[in-house]
């Protein structure tokens, strides 16, 4: 299970808060890195989104990882996350509507997700609860999903 995961993002107090609404969780300033801020979901599995400045990178320092920042932020990543949220569709397109968001309900062949854009740069794949029964039943017979289309791939 994902635990967390960080973003670089434009206004990360505003991303934040939009985020704590989604995941009904909340948003904590980030006292590693001045001007960052985490969403945190009290769920079981303590699940965080760490919102960084866009111009922030991790780099490997000599004992762990150290916060660079300066440098010119990516307008878009292959970076994605599915995270199952406890609101509604309905919930979800009014948050992306008030946000100027790109959100739009997305069918990726053996489940559906809500590809839901923050800040019209960067993805979430966001899975109410109906919708992440179909993801959860994919996922249970992954392997067979796999092996077919890797024998469409060898025939073609």
């Amino acid at each position: 299970m994902l635990h967390h995961i960080s973003i670089a993002v434009n206004q990360p107090l505003h991303v934040g808060n939009v985020l704590a609404e989604v995941l009904q969780g909340r948003c904590f300033p980030f006292p590693p890195h001045p001007g960052s801020y985490m969403v945190i979901v009290e769920d079981e599995y303590g699940t965080g989104i760490e919102l960084y400045p866009a111009d922030t990178q991790l780099t490997p320092g000599l004992e762990e990882a150290e916060f660079s920042s300066g440098h010119i932020a990516q307008t878009f990543t292959s970076i994605h996350a599915a995270i199952s949220v406890p609101s509604s569709l309905e919930q979800i397109r009014q948050i992306a509507n008030r946000e100027g968001w790109l959100v739009r309900l997305c069918d990726r062949g053996p489940f559906r997700v809500i590809e839901f854009w923050v800040e019209n740069q960067w993805m979430l794949e966001l899975l109410t609860p109906e919708l992440a029964k179909d993801y959860l039943q994919f996922t249970a017979n992954y392997e067979a999903f796999f092996n077919q289309a890797a024998a469409e791939l060898v025939e073609a």
